[in-house]
């Protein structure tokens, strides 16, 4: 957990999130914390969640994001904490990778996190991604799970929501938005492998932390490693909010 450590935390609702991204940061510390600088590409980043704390550990990390707004953030945020000249935005969408890259392969990790929920062909975007990577990168995957989707709609007093999220459909059907995709874990993994990657085991991102929220006052320190000792191991795994994996190209 060094990236955990080396982020200070200021408030409650910081500690919240710390724990709610725990299971993922512990994924990619043997990666990021090796003292090793990598090529980092992070699609969709937006205001520098990964790509700052990232940057801090020395690597060099380019965010991918189509918010002119979160990419002004990014950079303040990157200049407050020293890293603005190992941190590059660029406007652009994940989907047309392509487009916005003027060095679109050889990138030792990619993010992909929260992407695939509203990208219009994620099995593309993953095949584009794939095509950034180096021989033998990775890229870290991180989306919505349907199950603890359901499970959030239900507990909420909206069980005729739930039941369209688990019959795969739009829970509001009426909306002017388009409706955000939840995967369960086995069609991540095939989407994943489809695009080329070999996937590594799954792991729930926020089994119990969203269910407890800031105002819980649960020890930010015990949900933590909560969180960490929950995420590989299923039944718990299975109804967190999302889902998590690493995946290589070979």
């Amino acid at each position: 957990m060094t990236t955990l450590r080396r982020v200070p935390l200021t408030s409650p609702a910081a500690e919240q999130a710390a724990a709610r991204s725990a299971a993922v940061w512990a994924a990619l510390d043997p990666l990021i914390g090796t003292g090793q600088p990598l090529r980092v590409l992070d699609v969709g980043g937006g205001s520098g969640m990964f790509a700052v704390p990232l940057a801090r550990l020395g690597h060099e990390v380019t965010v991918v994001d189509p918010s002119a707004d979160a990419l002004a953030t990014l950079q303040r945020r990157a200049g407050t904490e020293g890293v603005a000249d190992r941190v590059r935005g660029l406007q652009g969408d994940g989907d047309r990778l392509g487009d916005v890259l003027d060095d679109a392969a050889g990138y030792d990790l990619v993010l992909c996190h929260s992407v695939l929920v509203v990208v219009d062909d994620p099995a593309g975007t993953l095949r584009q991604i794939a095509g950034a990577l180096r021989p033998g990168g990775t890229v870290s995957v991180a989306t919505v799970n349907r199950a603890g989707a359901v499970l959030a709609r239900a507990l909420g007093g909206h069980p005729v929501e739930a039941l369209a999220l688990l019959e795969d459909r739009d829970p509001a059907p009426g909306r002017a938005r388009p409706a955000r995709r939840r995967f369960a874990s086995d069609e991540l993994l095939a989407l994943v492998a489809t695009a080329g990657l070999t996937p590594g085991s799954w792991r729930g991102v926020s089994v119990v932390a969203d269910l407890l929220g800031a105002a819980s006052g649960a020890d930010p320190a015990a949900v933590r490693t909560l969180e960490l000792a929950l995420a590989g191991a299923s039944p718990y795994r299975d109804v967190a909010t999302g889902l998590h994996l690493l995946a290589t190209r070979a």
